[in-house]
């Protein structure tokens, strides 16, 4: 072996018999090729038994490697097949790939390390290689760290959807609120989500039965689910989401009466943000508008601080007092769009008040809807269900990818 191809072999970690036997560059294509081969009469490790075997025949395969320098880097190698006496025929496996890909494992790393900061098709420009490659490489990456991933601990969830198209079509998000990781992801936001997280949760370790406590949103297509497939969950609805509906019927009655009060134009976050949040110049005016004591979107917004403010207190038994108390003065206001949502409080009254006891919400969801949602917008959108998925458990699972160094 000469000096050279010596060099390659102890920079590629090469161990006997593998050894590089021939380097070629291609200055004018600005390309590496690097030939790897083993001696005449070398053994191999049967696949199946490990026992040593003679060659029956060999392969020729190619794998893309990291950069050299500037230089676009290449592998090739016969690979060799082993008569076994007990298992017959079988292909060995090479130490720098894995079987069935087209680059290195050194290759894969770094493009998975780069997936994680920037869009895959921003990385399949950098690395000269096609977006669908790269994500088949992210694809098995993905995959063979969830199968390994642990939730025999799980018993507190988070649940909500997130868009992943342009128009309703929607992502369910799995969350453990202990752990704060994605548990699992599926397309849709029907009942039948939460059957398939029950047999995915089973598949790693966990039981629908162990979930206790189960944080989400309104819908009844959630609440069936829930019902139906995590028996022994007590379910919170959202404080942020009961928030939201809140907001929403403030501004309804801040649009209704606009018509009226000029003032009121242009003014919709001055009433949907708390007093803390304002800036100088929107207390101002925020104070102004107030002046007139006869406007129902000030009533509405005082019932919204309210409401707001019962979500302070610890005691379930208080919590409930000032809740009731809250709804009689929601309906006794004669204003239609709060009233609606003093009337979806009273038909979720357990849900709701469950808050005071498990303190849990989907607050750690809206973090990670909001990455998902900034990671999509720098990709411009994700082809296929798939790979909006598998980049939310890349970015949100905690996973352990286990890759080469």
């Amino acid at each position: 072996m000469d000096q050279g191809n010596q060099l390659f072999t102890l920079a590629l970690g090469l161990v006997p018999p593998w050894m590089v036997d021939d380097v070629r560059f291609t200055v004018e294509e600005k390309r590496l090729d690097l030939h790897v081969n083993f001696p005449r009469g070398s053994q191999f490790p049967c696949p199946v038994c490990g026992q040593d075997c003679p060659v029956y025949d060999t392969q020729e395969k190619v794998w893309r490697h990291l950069d050299f320098f500037q230089h676009a880097a290449y592998l090739h190698a016969r690979v060799p097949r082993v008569h076994c006496p007990e298992h017959g025929v079988h292909l060995v496996s090479v130490p720098w790939a894995r079987e069935g890909s087209g680059f290195t494992l050194l290759f894969e790393a770094l493009v998975m390390a780069m997936v994680r900061e920037m869009p895959v098709l921003t990385v399949s420009r950098l690395v000269r290689e096609t977006d669908q490659r790269l994500w088949r490489v992210l694809d098995h990456y993905v995959a063979k760290a969830r199968e390994a991933a642990d939730m025999s601990e799980v018993h507190s969830v988070g649940i909500d959807e997130t868009s992943s198209r342009r128009g309703h079509d929607y992502i369910t998000l799995f969350v453990d609120l202990v752990a704060k990781r994605l548990l699992f992801a599926t397309p849709g936001k029907d009942a039948e989500t939460f059957a398939q997280f029950a047999e995915d949760l089973q598949a790693h370790g966990g039981s629908a039965e162990a979930i206790t406590e189960v944080s989400m949103d309104l819908s009844p297509a959630f609440q069936k689910g829930a019902a139906e497939h995590l028996p022994n969950a007590q379910v919170t609805f959202d404080r942020f989401h009961l928030m939201k509906l809140v907001n929403e019927a403030v501004d309804a009655v801040r649009k209704g009466e606009a018509l009226s009060q000029p003032d009121l134009k242009k003014s919709r976050w001055l009433w949907l943000k708390n007093p803390g949040k304002l800036s100088a110049k929107q207390s101002a005016r925020l104070r102004e508008i107030l002046k007139n004591q006869n406007l129902k979107t000030a009533q509405a917004y005082q019932l919204r601080l309210t409401f707001q403010e019962i979500f302070t207190v610890q005691n379930r038994h208080q919590g409930a007092t000032l809740l009731k108390a809250w709804v009689e003065n929601v309906k006794d206001s004669g204003l239609p769009p709060m009233v609606k949502v003093a009337y979806t409080v009273m038909n979720h009254w357990d849900g709701v008040l469950r808050w005071f006891e498990s303190q849990i919400t989907n607050g750690i969801l809206e973090g990670f809807n909001s990455l998902l949602q900034s990671a999509k917008a720098k990709a411009r959108g994700y082809r296929t269900h798939k790979n909006f998925i598998n980049m939310a458990y890349l970015i949100l699972g905690k996973l352990d990818l286990r890759l080469p160094t």
